[in-house]
């Protein structure tokens, strides 16, 4: 397996609660209630989160806490779009890292100025 662009293989349950700001209790119910939402456990049972599991967290986010989504209206909209729904997710990210570089740089020439 490759390394992320973190140096990272996996991202533990409170690393990746932490990404989105919700308990850990949150992403094991929501472990519970996606079925495609499956990530591995090492010999303790620690939950252990690849990239792709991260990406389903994320989509999973955005449907019920920032659309509104109910689960069942989540999982209906997992099931027959995923794709899309993962696409304006990544974008939404793209968008957000950009705009936090932006204003780190407008900051950063205001200082030297």
């Amino acid at each position: 397996m490759e390394e992320n662009n973190t140096g990272k293989y996996y991202y533990t349950i409170g690393e990746v609660a932490k990404m989105f700001g919700v308990n850990t209790s949150m992403i094991r119910y929501w472990e519970n209630e996606f079925d495609v939402l499956r990530p591995r456990k090492n010999k303790k049972g620690n939950r252990l989160f690849t990239e792709r599991d991260v990406r389903y967290v994320h989509v999973i986010y955005h449907l019920t806490k920032v659309k509104g989504y109910t689960l069942a209206g989540a999982k209906l909209a997992l099931k027959d779009k995923f794709s899309e729904y993962e696409e304006r997710v990544m974008l939404l990210e793209t968008l957000d890292k950009t705009r936090k570089f932006l204003v780190d740089l407008d900051k950063e020439l205001a200082n030297k100025l």
